[in-house]
């Protein structure tokens, strides 16, 4: 399995990027896909998730309303929308995904998680 993650940028505070997520390899309709983030000096954490089977999505509290993940399986690509981009926004951001067989989406924890794109950097400055 490998993911490539891409789309980062330097954006102004209230602005918009959006992350793609190239994936391969992927040969089971159950896995969970996860965009995590890691600013400096700070633990890795969950942003949004989408369960591959169930077709649910889930965000943490920080991006809810603001960050939308999607997914194009003609593309094997995942997307994450961030509009109204914020200053704490600022982070590299990980796609991520393992096989899941549960209804949720798993973001609480980036070790639970065994195939990783490489970072892509956000920062929200002006």
């Amino acid at each position: 399995v490998q993911l490539q993650a891409s789309g980062g940028g330097l954006v102004q505070p209230g602005g918009s990027l959006r992350l793609s997520c190239a994936y391969t390899g992927l040969t089971s309709d159950y896995y969970a896909i996860a965009w995590f983030r890691q600013a400096p000096g700070k633990e890795r954490e969950g942003v949004s998730c989408i369960n591959s089977h169930a077709g649910t999505s889930y965000y943490g509290d920080s991006v809810e309303g603001r960050f939308t993940i999607s997914r194009d399986h003609a593309k094997n690509t995942v997307y994450l929308q961030m509009n109204g981009l914020k200053a704490e926004d600022t982070a590299v951001y990980y796609c991520a995904t393992r096989k899941y067989y549960g209804p949720h989406c798993p973001m609480r924890d980036y070790r639970d998680y065994d195939y990783w794109g490489q970072g892509t950097q956000v920062t929200v400055s002006s």
